[in-house]
């Protein structure tokens, strides 16, 4: 039986099929000022949840950091956080729910509480949303 050491450091790399540059690779830490723009989106983002990359771009310039709009992106990818905003096709109802009539179309509401109705709406807050009922 061969001894695994007999056997080249890119012979080794072509039988695992992992590339010589992947294997030299030593990941870097974060440096200073990555560390600190980090915390700058994530500080931002908790008083203004619904910045997106360009506002918040626009927002780090204010303080002084050249940074651009997919460093941003980038950063706020990782920190796993995005603009709060309504979604397109929000209110899509689905085809096969039923649609109801308006039954109030020719009532006219002359006393109090001869009609009632209720709606829902999206808040967002701080760390997420909620839905009001009223």
């Amino acid at each position: 039986m061969p001894d695994p050491s007999d056997l080249s450091l890119v012979r080794q790399c072509e039988l695992l099929k992992v590339a010589r540059s992947s294997f030299y690779y030593e990941p870097q830490p974060p440096s200073e000022e990555e560390l600190t723009l980090l915390r700058l989106i994530d500080q931002q983002y908790l008083k203004t949840p619904f910045y997106g990359s360009r506002r918040m771009t626009v927002a780090l310039r204010q303080q002084g950091y050249l940074v651009n709009r997919k460093r941003v992106q980038r950063l706020m990818r990782q920190l796993g956080i995005e603009a709060i905003y309504p979604k397109p096709r929000l209110s899509q109802g689905h085809p096969e729910h039923q649609v109801y009539p308006y039954r109030l179309r020719n009532l006219a509401v002359i006393e109090s509480n001869q009609v009632w109705c209720t709606d829902i709406t999206y808040l967002p807050v701080l760390k997420g949303h909620f839905y009001l009922v009223a």
